[in-house]
């Protein structure tokens, strides 16, 4: 019979012997990678989504000065959008879209390799997205969509009035007015641009889908006690980094 250890998250746990590990890994392994080309199977077909034609212009405060949707490309052909929440009337950035940013410089080494740009965007004043940007020490770049309409267009920001009128629509369904009152929410999304100067808006996710963007979390899941959250409030451990 094998033996049992107790341990913070990990009460009751087996032991087993290493050959009996073996096998339970190579029966997971097994299972992995069929995981993984259902994975790439789906990524496929993220790609061959059908595209939207963008045909408004979006005006954004950069700290060279305002810029368009086309602008924010930077010369490569597609683009990443990360939906920060900072709405106009706060005083500092979400904490959990913190946590997420502070992976997002290390992609920067990269990305533009692969023809691709990386840009947050919020509607909070750019003065007060600098102030937190160099609070948190980050230099990835993030720009303010103010009172524009790209938030609003994108499903990132909704109207009070259109909350109340159950209007406001996030992750693809209408929004609760009686469960949920935020004026903005977490996601990101992707732009292609052709030589013509064209743009596409070619995919866009919210919620748990932008779970692939938290290194974090990726480093955690391969652990015995994984993320180890509250299942009923998961996040009520993040903070803003500087506050741990």
């Amino acid at each position: 019979m094998a033996k049992l250890i107790t341990r913070t998250g990990t009460a009751g746990h087996k032991v087993v012997s290493r050959q009996r590990w073996l096998t339970a890994r190579k029966a997971l392994l097994a299972e992995e990678k069929k995981l993984f080309r259902a994975h790439d199977r789906l990524k496929a077909k993220r790609r061959k989504l059908p595209w939207v034609k963008v045909e408004q212009d979006y005006l954004f405060a950069g700290p060279n000065g305002n810029e368009s949707l086309a602008d924010l490309f930077a010369g490569k052909s597609q683009l990443i959008v990360y939906h920060f929440m900072f709405a106009q009337e706060w005083q500092a950035g979400c904490a959990h879209c913190s946590f997420w940013a502070d992976h997002y410089d290390s992609v920067n080494w990269h990305i533009g390799q692969r023809d691709t740009t990386f840009v947050a965007v919020s509607r909070a004043p750019l003065e007060k997205i600098e102030a937190f940007k160099q609070r948190m020490g980050w230099k990835f770049k993030w720009v303010s969509s103010g009172d524009g309409e790209f938030n609003y267009d994108f499903q990132a920001s909704f109207t009070p009035e259109q909350i109340r009128a159950g209007k406001a629509m996030y992750n693809y369904k209408k929004v609760s007015p009686k469960s949920d009152r935020m004026t903005d929410r977490e996601g990101a999304s992707a732009f292609y641009q052709e030589k013509t100067g064209a743009i596409y808006h070619t995919y866009s996710t919210w919620a748990r889908g932008i779970d692939l963007l938290n290194t974090t979390y990726n480093f955690l899941d391969l652990t015995a006690k994984g993320r180890d959250e509250d299942p009923n409030a998961t996040q009520n451990w993040v903070k803003h980094h500087d506050r741990y």
